[in-house]
């Protein structure tokens, strides 16, 4: 099955880069050192310490690849295409909640790069999908787990 494009910023693609080097790197060798000093302590069967070691490793390892797969199939957001006439991934979009009459600020990024502290929301987010393709001033419905809402697109930027 082919796995799907993931969309980064060159800010996203580098911190994907540095997770999966500190985690082949760094990471994999605690890990490795945990589980030896765990097989010293003896019976393995009745042995938390080197089962928890044993989880984190698989856990590490889940992680790596998961990583390799985001990283083969990155689509690199190019600065230079994003404009500001329609939303896209990489906009700074501010709109106004119609119910709230509450002004926000959202970045649309890709998968990897959700940080909701950040205001900075998935293409393929609820909100993030309704805004796509929508130019200043449009008013979009937007089916969210909390309800329906209406948001008006106020502004967009790089």
């Amino acid at each position: 099955m082919p796995q799907k494009e993931t969309l980064v910023t060159y800010e996203g693609l580098k911190k994907l880069e540095e997770e999966l080097e500190y985690l082949k790197t760094e990471k994999r060798k605690e890990v490795a050192e945990r589980i030896k000093v765990a097989l010293g302590f003896g019976d393995l069967s009745e042995n938390s310490e080197y089962d928890e070691a044993k989880n984190e490793q698989a856990q590490v390892e889940m992680r790596i690849i998961d990583l390799e797969n985001k990283l083969k199939n990155a689509k690199l957001i190019d600065e230079d295409e994003i404009d500001t006439k329609t939303v896209q991934v990489g906009n700074i979009v501010q709109v106004l909640d119609l119910e709230y009459d509450e002004k926000v600020e959202y970045t649309i990024v890709g998968s990897t790069e959700v940080d909701i502290t950040e205001n900075k929301i998935s293409n393929e987010s609820p909100i993030g999908r309704a805004l796509l393709g929508k130019k200043k001033n449009e008013v979009v419905d937007v089916d969210t787990p909390g309800g329906m809402i209406q948001l008006k697109v106020l502004k967009i930027t790089k």
